[in-house]
């Protein structure tokens, strides 16, 4: 590893719980809909040569549908293999004999994942082995505790961690030799931001009045998409869209941009923002720009409020036919979300007219440092998105969003759909789980390891 630093680590111990997230609601998007999850949990222990310890955590939910949507395995298939998987990680990283900081540790681990994919696919009877996507995901707490015990252990913030100091490389190890000498404490604060807006989510079968309410849950929560405004003073909404039927897409964000604008009006609020996401389900770049045009045309100042599109195409970006976003971007910031699974990945996407890049906590720790960095160099767009993220998990998000520059909102919706696994954490850190003016308050995500007791 390098030179070796006095504060480099090794992996002594990997401990996993798997639990299940009770859902309130079911979630649609790109045509499939969630009503029920796992949270995978990891416990980490590190240790210097010198004797030195300490124990960090990370969770993350399995996210099989959106990380793995396969056209020959059965959901229940392969939420079943990224659970084994998760647990295979944890036995290789247990193993690993070498010291370094937790960047180095799971770049040299992660050449070992796609023949651990293979391993746990056959061994499962399948056929086809987890993608790229779902091994980072079911990976991704692994990778997020081992980042945690190094910063506990050092009594420091992870984002603090990131710089000569403690690192045997620099990002061109990682990246390429343009990011020769550069650390990623470059790319990174120091303080979190105090405070960020958080996007919420309109999925596709949420209603938005009253006569668009099937049934309501037995709790005091907001259903409808004006009484959410109303409670949590909202500015920033994220809508998910078919893709694949133009007119029903137009006439949604036309649909939610009446019913914001009069809940916006009522509470003396003149801006706010929309992002639209497809979730891979337009066959052509000339869909989105067709969608654009005629969202403008019939409504400019909802056209206005269009901050980002998210993913409108498929994640193959190798593709042969691989729609080009030039004309999109020109238009709007089009991001990469589910496509994001390296560094070359980004790269290909950036080629290919694409202009931004949506991080995710659930691609892992490593991987959200280094995408983090290579979109400031080369001035892309920059979000945080969510994978229906409770508790520990959606505090790690929000940590990633308040220490990266540029990160315009944070997303999370796990209040919408799965409020009861938020409920431990936020009587602990109430102020990042209360929406008020929009806002979530990140100001406290500012201790040892990923910022969080």
């Amino acid at each position: 590893m390098g030179q070796g630093k006095p504060t480099d680590v090794t992996v002594r111990e990997i401990r996993l719980t798997f639990e299940p997230i009770p859902y309130r609601a079911p979630l649609k998007f790109g045509g499939r809909t969630v009503s029920s999850g796992w949270m995978v949990s990891a416990e980490a222990t590190v240790e210097t040569q010198q004797g030195r310890h300490a124990t960090g955590h990370g969770s993350m939910p399995v996210g099989n549908v959106w990380a793995w949507p396969s056209t020959t395995l059965e959901p229940d298939q392969t939420e079943k293999a990224m659970m084994e998987y998760s647990r295979r990680v944890a036995e290789l990283y247990g193993s690993y004999p070498g010291y370094g900081h937790p960047m180095e540790i799971e770049f040299e681990v992660n050449a070992e994942y796609d023949h651990l994919a293979r391993r746990v696919a056959d061994s499962l009877g399948l056929g086809e082995a987890l993608p790229p996507l779902a091994q980072l995901v079911a990976a991704s707490p692994i990778d997020a505790a081992i980042h945690d015990a190094y910063g506990r252990m050092l009594k420091l913030n992870s984002f603090n961690v990131l710089s000569k100091q403690f690192c045997n490389y620099d990002l061109s190890h990682y990246l390429d030799s343009s990011f020769s000498g550069e650390y990623a404490d470059k790319y990174t604060l120091r303080e979190p931001v105090p405070s960020l807006p958080l996007y919420h989510l309109v999925g596709a079968i949420d209603p938005l009045t009253e006569e668009d309410v099937l049934s309501r849950p037995g709790d005091s929560l907001p259903v409808t998409l004006a009484e959410w405004i109303a409670a949590d003073q909202l500015t920033h909404l994220k809508i998910k869209l078919a893709g694949d039927q133009l007119d029903w897409d137009v006439n949604r964000v036309l649909a939610i941009d009446s019913v914001a604008s009069a809940a916006q009006t009522a509470r003396n609020c003149t801006r706010w923002y929309y992002s639209c996401d497809f979730n891979e389900k337009c066959d052509s770049a000339a869909y989105v720009v067709e969608f654009l045009q005629r969202i403008q045309t019939a409504n400019p100042a909802a056209f206005e409020r269009i901050q980002y599109i998210e993913q409108p195409t498929s994640r193959n970006l190798s593709a042969a036919d691989a729609p080009k976003m030039h004309e999109a971007s020109t238009i709007k910031p089009v991001v990469i979300d589910e496509a994001l699974i390296s560094y070359e990945s980004l790269l290909m996407a950036r080629d290919q007219g694409y202009s931004g890049i949506a991080l995710k906590a659930c691609k892992g720790q490593t991987e959200s440092i280094l995408m983090a960095a290579a979109a400031q160099k080369y001035g892309m767009f920059l979000c945080v998105q969510d994978l229906t993220c409770p508790g520990p998990s959606f505090l790690h998000s929000c940590s990633l969003s308040a220490h990266i520059p540029g990160v315009a909102a944070v997303e999370g919706n796990a209040r919408q759909y799965c409020p009861a696994a938020n409920q431990k954490w936020a009587r602990k850190l109430p102020g990042v789980f209360t929406v008020k003016n929009g806002k979530i308050d990140t100001s406290r995500l500012a201790g040892p390891g990923l910022g969080f007791q």
